[in-house]
């Protein structure tokens, strides 16, 4: 049998992700891909692209990131316009490493950079016509190689999974645990629930209230 030594060293280091993250981002969608990233085992660094390490997402709520993105590696600051932003995906991207975004930026940013020719991609269906160097599809998550594209909030959840898959593997989430208590959001729940079971993972729905016998 191993040592505890051996085995630990047998241990794969966890994947490291970075998630930058600019003034008007969707709640849902940052909150939603940090999550599941993070809960799938994932070193996950949010990095803010502005001169404020506070940011304001576009329902008014206020996220703090890890870090700024200048902080995370030598250089400066806002998504498509930010050149370390830009520096850092292309060369993920000319290493075929993985690289995910969702919502207007695979036509806001990776288009501009380039990353998006010849690739099939989609993002938010009011930017879907300014795909014009991709070849766009109407799917709510789209893969192609290393690149993830997603349309928005309403498939964050399928947004994050499809990465973690890849950097996983689907043995990961073979089987889900969704405990649920009083005051649950209704659609939260649902949507989690409906989502995780079509995609074929074993999921079980727990309460963690205490039910009297009457």
């Amino acid at each position: 049998m191993a040592s505890s030594t051996t085995a630990n060293a047998m241990v794969a280091p966890a994947k490291k992700v970075l998630v930058p993250i600019a003034f008007g981002i969707e709640e849902i969608e940052a909150t939603v891909i940090v999550e599941i990233l993070r809960r799938s085992g994932a070193e996950v660094t949010v990095a803010s692209v502005e001169q404020d390490l506070q940011i304001e997402a576009s329902r008014r709520v206020k996220l703090v990131p890890d870090d700024k993105l200048e902080s995370c590696m030598p250089g400066s600051s806002r998504l498509r316009d930010s050149e370390l932003l830009k520096r850092m995906t292309v060369a993920q991207s000319e290493q075929g490493k993985l690289v995910a975004t969702i919502c207007v930026a695979p036509a806001v940013a990776l288009q501009e950079w380039g990353i998006l020719e010849g690739r099939k991609a989609t993002c938010h269906p009011s930017f879907i016509d300014k795909l014009t160097s991709s070849l766009t599809v109407g799917s709510k998550v789209q893969t192609d190689g290393h690149i993830n594209t997603s349309r928005g909030p309403g498939t964050a959840i399928e947004s994050a999974l499809s990465p973690v898959e890849q950097l996983y593997g689907k043995q990961k989430f073979e089987e889900v645990l969704v405990p649920l208590a009083n005051g649950s959001e209704e659609m939260e729940a649902v949507m989690i629930i409906d989502i995780l079971r079509r995609a074929g993972m074993s999921v079980t729905v727990t309460s963690i209230e205490k039910f009297s016998a009457d």
